[in-house]
């Protein structure tokens, strides 16, 4: 049986390492959204390890008034517990920072991210229509067509509200126990 994953800081020394990462998951070490260019592994994060192993990744920037946005999530190989585990830590980590809210952009061809965010307490709360025409400006490499053949159109906002540390959870739970 595999291991847990342990989860600790991105630190300067994991950096190199992170933005290769992103770019063997992902293609490319700079994101668009909403209309932006970053570097997710140059922002604070997660290292998920497994065995001692690095298998995962969560990048995240606090913006404020108290809002923690996950830049990137990445796992390999899936399926092992390694991305709860990330969102877990970010949103211990946001409690802890006093924010009210954990949120991310996905675009709405990653339905195997949509699945995996929606089973774990966030709710979609926006749709930003055709986004990625004006994400091409900035970073022409963006595919027209996505996972799953999908024509690659518009940004997906997800949310989670969240409660200081101590207060009881109004999180939703499932048949299979409260979400993080």
């Amino acid at each position: 049986m595999t291991a847990a994953p342990q989860i600790g800081p991105l630190n300067e020394a994991d950096r190199a390492w992170a933005r290769a990462y992103i770019l063997e998951q992902w293609g490319s070490d700079v994101m668009a959204v909403s209309g932006e260019l970053f570097h997710p592994h140059e922002h604070d994060g997660f290292v998920a390890r497994v065995d001692g192993v690095p298998a995962g990744l969560l990048t995240y920037r606090l913006n404020p008034p108290g809002s923690f946005e996950v830049t990137s999530l990445t796992a390999s190989p899936r399926l092992r517990g390694v991305g709860t585990a990330l969102m877990k830590a970010a949103a211990a980590e946001a409690r802890r920072a006093g924010c009210h809210r954990l949120w991310l952009v996905t675009t709405n061809d990653n339905v195997d991210a949509l699945r995996f965010y929606q089973r774990r307490g966030l709710r979609m709360v926006a749709l930003r229509p055709r986004a990625l025409n004006g994400a091409r400006g900035l970073k022409p490499d963006i595919p027209m067509v996505g996972n799953y053949g999908i024509p690659l159109r518009d940004e997906i906002e997800l949310e989670m509200p969240l409660e200081p540390p101590g207060q009881a959870s109004g999180g939703a739970a499932t048949s299979r126990g409260p979400v993080l």
